[in-house]
């Protein structure tokens, strides 16, 4: 079936309606469907983040085991994203988000009927699973290099943020179901295990609701000289490999404290419950979309290398601070300060490095900066299951920040005088 196409921006204008005031003035019909399917799937991510950790351990696996599983499901998605690029270069941006959809009601589907460890690994290899508070599936690099084709250039950091906010609050609120199968084997005398299962059924079904909204994109028409083939990556490929290796440096840092590990050290060294462990993250969640919203504002005063770097670092040095502390107050008070800090690096990564390309490079670029990222964070997690089964310390949240910080010195010493064109009137 032919593919429906459009121009970039001006042949699908945005309706006026009320709901879409949200979007930037230049965003067309595509940005408004990708925010909707991101929604979606972010309530999904936000529960099966704390749950998959509280599943497990119920199941009578380790944190050990727990970690290995995340790391599978972090190395399957490297492995789907590694082909992102060369997939919309041959059929577009729709099938792969279609096919995507479909593996992730797979997923939902095979842990919610599977209980041992192998099948489960093998499931979360090639599934969708996202243990994370941010997205390291073949989703993301699709729709961000689609969204970066459905705004002008001086809005897209905007609609970058938007998107971030849009994931970061709807995560929010689906953390707060990850206490639901909780809630419902107290109230209804229910067995435990199945209502959480229950919730993974729930995730397939949300995955064939993305498909819905995925199957009414339309593909952007190529601009003239972007329809000649040429290589994935051209001009900008030094760039882009210096980028990647930069950004696996943090990736490896943030696999030892991925929203699942985080929520296992939680459920382990304080004993809190899910519920407790849910809405500690949900108050998270909504800090970091306060953090998004204000990410293209400072952007635009001091660029997006200093934006990524200067509100990074001193996150970071929460993270360090919180193994030295065995109060749980201040704990909770070092996280949430984290993620009001944290993930404005987020909208103003991905701006930069579709600004530093050109345009038919965004798509490999994406994915080339995003598959290094998913495997160095993949292997982070075993590690870090492995260091809570052997001590109380938090050995993760201290080595995860510590290289992080690392990475945000090296990214402000290699990049801050390189500029993508909107930035040339932001002073040295």
């Amino acid at each position: 079936m032919t593919q429906p196409t459009a121009p970039r921006h001006a042949a699908v204008p945005l309706p006026s309606g009320n709901g879409l005031r949200l979007l930037p003035r230049s965003a067309n019909a595509n940005a408004r469907r990708l925010l909707w399917a991101k929604g979606l799937r972010a309530v999904a991510d936000g529960y099966v983040s704390i749950l998959l950790p509280a599943y497990l351990l119920e199941l009578g696996f380790s944190a050990f085991q727990t970690g290995v599983l995340t790391t599978a499901t972090l190395l399957g998605s490297a492995a789907l994203t590694l082909f992102a690029g060369t997939l919309t270069n041959h059929v577009g941006h729709r099938a792969p988000l279609l096919g995507a959809s479909v593996l992730m009601f797979l997923t939902g589907i095979g842990f919610a009927s599977l209980q041992t460890f192998w099948p489960l690994l093998l499931v979360a290899f090639v599934g969708t699973l996202n243990p994370s508070s941010g997205d390291v599936s073949i989703f993301l690099p699709l729709e961000q290099s689609l969204l970066s084709q459905s705004v002008a250039d001086d809005e897209r950091t905007s609609l970058l943020a938007r998107y971030s906010v849009v994931s970061a609050v709807l995560s929010g609120f689906g953390t707060l179901l990850a206490g639901l199968p909780e809630f419902v084997a107290r109230r209804a005398d229910a067995n435990l295990l199945g209502a959480m299962r229950a919730m993974f059924l729930l995730y397939a079904l949300i995955g064939l609701a993305a498909a819905a909204i995925y199957r009414q994109l339309f593909e952007p028409q190529p601009d003239v000289a972007a329809a000649e083939p040429r290589a994935p990556l051209g001009p900008s490929r030094n760039v882009v490999y210096r980028l990647a290796a930069l950004f696996s440096i943090d990736a490896f840092g943030g696999g030892f404290l991925i929203q699942t590990i985080l929520a296992l050290w939680l459920l382990r060294t304080y004993g809190l419950s899910v519920v407790a462990t849910a809405s500690l993250f949900f108050w998270s969640n909504l800090l970091s979309a306060a953090s998004y919203l204000a990410a293209p504002a400072i952007a635009r005063r001091i660029g997006l290398i200093r934006t990524m770097v200067f509100t990074h670092l001193p996150s970071n040095l929460c993270l360090i601070a919180i193994p030295f502390t065995a109060d749980l107050h201040a704990t909770v008070v070092l996280l949430l300060l984290r993620s009001l800090l944290s993930q404005m690096d987020v909208p103003t990564r991905g701006s930069y490095v579709m600004a530093v390309v050109t345009p038919p490079e965004r798509p490999a670029a994406a994915a080339v900066t995003s598959v290094p990222r998913s495997l160095a964070a993949a292997i982070s997690p075993t590690l870090a299951g492995y260091l809570l089964t052997v001590s109380a310390f938090g050995w993760p949240l201290l080595i995860g920040g510590t290289l992080k910080s690392i990475y945000d010195l090296m990214l402000l010493v290699m990049f801050q005088h390189v500029r993508p064109p909107e930035e040339r009137h932001v002073e040295n």
